[in-house]
């Protein structure tokens, strides 16, 4: 498995033009990697099972238990598996391009949301019980 800065640097890498669905595998297991980063930093094992077909789904499903902030990029793990599925469907549609431009940008969303809930999680700060929101709010 790659390091997650490694992960953030193939995203940001070309993806093969010739190939469409290669291109829709390597961004959706992308996602599915940096599910398993979070997971394991949780002391989890990130499980091999599927959900409606799919890992990262799975995996999406396992990093939410216990923490319900994590339901923050559910929508985005479907949004994946949307894109993928349309370029798996008719890699030849005149639209793939602009479906793997957009499952990038989704790809690339997700390892953001990830990597800074596991930045800050770091940091001791926690999302609604982060100390600046404490610190700042009417209700002391």
């Amino acid at each position: 498995m790659r390091s997650v800065a490694d992960i953030g640097k193939a995203l940001d890498s070309p993806l093969p033009e010739d190939d469409p669905v290669a291109a829709a595998i390597f961004l959706l297991n992308s996602g599915e990697e940096i599910l398993e980063h979070w997971l394991l930093a949780h002391d989890k094992t990130p499980l091999d099972t599927l959900k409606e077909g799919f890992r990262i789904l799975a995996l999406h499903r396992q990093g939410a238990k216990g923490d319900p902030s994590f339901n923050a990029c559910r929508e985005t793990t479907r949004e994946l598996v949307y894109h993928y599925n349309l370029i798996k469907l008719d890699p030849d549609h005149e639209d793939t391009i602009k479906r793997l431009a957009m499952m990038r940008l989704i790809s690339n969303h997700l390892f953001l949301f990830v990597s800074g809930k596991m930045e800050v999680a770091g940091l001791g700060e926690f999302c609604c019980s982060s100390k600046p929101i404490r610190l700042n709010s009417a209700y002391q």
